[in-house]
């Protein structure tokens, strides 16, 4: 059984990884990390956790915890994880980076986007953790870095146009809608519930940073560059994100013909539903769960498909999706402890 450590585990993502962790019949937690709760017990942190579990944060270097685990996930802020990464995979450990620091194939873009690359010898060697795009990779991997939570419902949302070739590449739009837990558990002004509550804005408008993400993974879909509009919303709910996808049609498919395509795509996928011709999916329907739910249609009037994919972004955006990576890393089944039904209502 892998002994498994979460360092940086008191934000949301760190709270969801032993949420779902510590329910899992194949693994066992033995280390969590926190500078700012060291000595605390998870449960006086986090009270849903009472007489669950006695484990409690630790404020160590990654040479102490290295002892303690055979897998680590860095649920560190960015620009952190490339700092301790080192240690762990040096050491022969299984690391699972939920940050953004070996995302990007390119160093260079990285660098664009979030600022100075401190190992960037060791981006070469990290999956990109979509499984249903890397399942065969992330199985044999002993480095990977977890998708981000836009990335992961808009690239799901329309890989299968691209890889069937039915829409124009040239104008692909992402709108997509988040909840507040998105934005992490520190507080900060635009995340209080006086500048959220009865509100919905966009921001980062044409400069948010999962921009180039979504570009490098669909542009080696296509088999060329892609640029894509991607306007981020703030909606006043705790959790989801709803990704709504406009591409120009290339074909004469019918919703039909579409849907069934979709339903190939993904039909070995345990996580990935596909709603019915015309149905479209609402985050309600996925909440505390690992599933990503897409729905679609064709707009004739204007020759659009617009397409809506809707995820847990603290499950299948974060937590959820890296415990999968765990699972195909380790050879345990990849639906272990993730089997869970959406909360509803």
């Amino acid at each position: 059984m892998p002994h498994v450590a979460i360092y940086g585990a008191s934000g949301y993502t760190g709270q969801e990884l032993l949420r779902l962790l510590i329910r899992h019949p194949g693994v066992d937690i033995t280390a969590i990390t926190s500078r700012k709760y060291k000595g605390i017990s998870l449960s006086d942190i986090f009270p849903v956790f009472k007489d669950v579990t006695t484990i409690e944060f630790m404020d160590a270097s990654p040479e102490e915890v290295i002892p303690l685990c055979d897998v680590v996930f860095l649920a560190l802020p960015h620009g952190e994880a490339m700092d301790v990464a080192p240690a762990f995979l040096a050491a022969g450990k299984k690391v699972i980076d939920l940050g953004a620091d070996f995302r990007f194939n390119d160093r260079d873009t990285y660098e664009q986007w979030y600022g100075a690359h401190s190992s960037p010898d060791l981006i070469p060697t990290a999956v990109y953790g979509l499984p249903e795009l890397y399942r065969d990779a992330i199985t044999t991997a002993d480095f990977v870095a977890n998708p981000g939570c836009y990335p992961t419902g808009a690239i799901l949302g329309v890989a299968p146009l691209l890889s069937h070739d039915c829409i124009d590449n040239s104008c692909i739009v992402v709108d997509a809608k988040s909840g507040v837990s998105g934005a992490g558990r520190e507080p900060q002004l635009g995340s209080l519930f006086c500048e959220v509550n009865e509100g919905f804005k966009a921001y980062k408008v044409g400069t948010h940073r999962h921009t180039p993400e979504m570009e490098q993974e669909v542009s080696i879909l296509a088999g060329e560059d892609i640029r894509i509009l991607f306007t981020p919303h703030l909606v006043p709910v705790n959790r989801g994100i709803l990704s709504t996808i406009y591409g120009v049609s290339r074909s004469d498919r019918s919703l039909a013909e579409l849907v069934r395509i979709y339903e190939a795509y993904y039909s070995k996928e345990p996580f990935v539903r596909i709603e019915k011709p015309g149905v479209m999916p609402n985050i309600s329907s996925v909440r505390g769960s690992n599933y990503c739910d897409i729905g679609l249609t064709i707009d004739e009037r204007t020759g659009r498909i617009i397409v809506v994919s809707v995820i847990d972004n603290l499950v299948k955006g974060a937590a959820g999706q890296a415990i999968q990576n765990m699972n195909l890393m380790c050879g345990i089944p990849e639906s272990t402890g993730l089997d869970i039904v959406s909360l509803f209502p």
